[in-house]
């Protein structure tokens, strides 16, 4: 097997989140599986809905491409892809296979839509960073941009995430997506973000090709000045890593990092 034919690992990609980060997608198949449609997803819609977790990918097969990676240098190695990796049953068993195998920090990126389970706690207590979507002040706006399974509640992922701060050892991130829909909204997510009390609140807008404009630099910066009291990161004002990808051009395409 190539590099380049990798299947379920991609990347390193420059993340201005995460530095040089490489990709594994633990939920890889026909097309993206979420709990969520959010409305500036460059991956596209929502193929296929469903809060089922379950084993999409044996850990064997996982392993077996991290096994056969070239010497690469790179800050984390990144649980995200084309859905909501969370939704992997096995996350958990992924992440202690590849400690064992690499000395490299584990990152998780997730929708935050699981994070009130208790089997799913459970595995995020074992990575190193846990970077979780938090997007809206209210179930309504909530609804308009992140576009939730029925299933899923806006206040019980608030709770949770507060509860998961609470024992959680490693970084936790906060990142939030700002549009037109929630900018107005931005000192009542912080206020949120304050009783959470992450390590980072990482301060986004959409830049690559999605169907939402993205807000101006101007606008960020009026949107990061809500945030005065946490430490924040902004998408443009943080320096991304030059990088060199084993992925082919489409593999990182099908993943949205292009």
């Amino acid at each position: 097997m190539r590099a380049g034919n990798f299947k379920y690992i991609y990347g390193p990609v420059p993340s201005w989140r995460l530095g040089s980060s490489l990709g594994i997608d633990p939920v890889s198949g026909e097309g993206k599986i979420c709990t969520f449609d959010c409305v500036y997803c460059q991956l596209g819609k929502t193929k296929i809905f469903s809060d089922e977790r379950k084993v999409f990918i044996p850990v064997a097969e996982i392993m077996e491409e991290i096994n056969l990676l070239p010497p690469l240098q790179i800050d984390y190695i990144t649980f995200s892809g084309a859905g909501e990796p969370t939704l992997a049953k096995n996350l958990g068993r992924m992440i202690k296979a590849v400690k064992k195998t690499k000395k490299t920090k584990i990152a998780v990126i997730t929708n935050s839509s699981l994070i009130d389970r208790e089997d799913l706690v459970d595995d995020l207590l074992l990575a190193d960073f846990v970077l979780a979507k938090f997007d809206a002040a209210s179930s309504d706006i909530f609804k308009t941009i992140n576009r939730p399974m029925d299933t899923i509640k806006f206040d019980v992922i608030i709770q949770a995430l507060k509860k998961f701060r609470g024992i959680y050892k490693g970084k936790l991130a906060l990142q939030i997506m700002f549009i037109e829909e929630n900018k107005k909204y931005a000192r009542e997510i912080a206020r949120i973000a304050k009783e959470i009390n992450p390590d980072e609140v990482q301060i986004n807008t959409p830049l690559r090709l999605c169907g939402v404009k993205p807000l101006s630099k101007i606008e960020l910066s009026a949107v990061r000045d809500c945030f005065e009291g946490l430490n924040s990161i902004s998408v443009y004002e943080a320096k991304k890593k030059n990088v060199e990808s084993i992925s082919n051009k489409n593999t990182l395409k099908r993943r949205g990092k292009i």
